[in-house]
């Protein structure tokens, strides 16, 4: 049974930072990736990472989080982090970790949410101005 547990989210002032955790188990991933969704708002994909290292590319952002967001990876563990700075309200949402295993593994990474096949349960994330 394949499963993703999100950890890491809270509520921070404006300007500070967080760190999602994503523990998966059940499967091995191709890609990663960290969606997140605000009231009344459709779901976005923020980060995603592919897990093979053999080419360039592995890493793509949504452009408003470009210089602030950084995705990782811990294989070992079949961890993903969401390292989270310079947070503004408008990063407010539940944050989605989603995994992949059926893409090619050297592929380009995705922020499309139909491309991700399993997700958790989300982790809410609450930025106060």
């Amino acid at each position: 049974q394949v499963r993703l547990v999100e950890s890491g989210g809270g509520s921070v002032q404006a300007g500070g930072s967080l760190r999602l955790s994503c523990s998966t188990s059940g499967t091995t991933a191709r890609y990663y990736a960290w969606f997140r969704q605000a009231p009344g708002k459709e779901r976005e994909g923020v980060a995603t990472i592919r897990t093979s290292t053999d080419a360039a590319g592995r890493e793509i952002y949504k452009d408003s989080v470009k210089g602030r967001f950084t995705v990782s990876q811990d294989n070992a563990k079949n961890n993903v982090y969401l390292q989270m700075d310079s947070l503004n309200h408008e990063d407010s949402a539940i944050y989605y970790c989603a995994l992949d295993r059926r893409r090619n593994c050297f592929g380009s990474p995705s922020l499309r949410y139909y491309d991700y096949n399993y997700w958790g349960r989300g982790t809410q994330v609450t930025v106060s101005s």
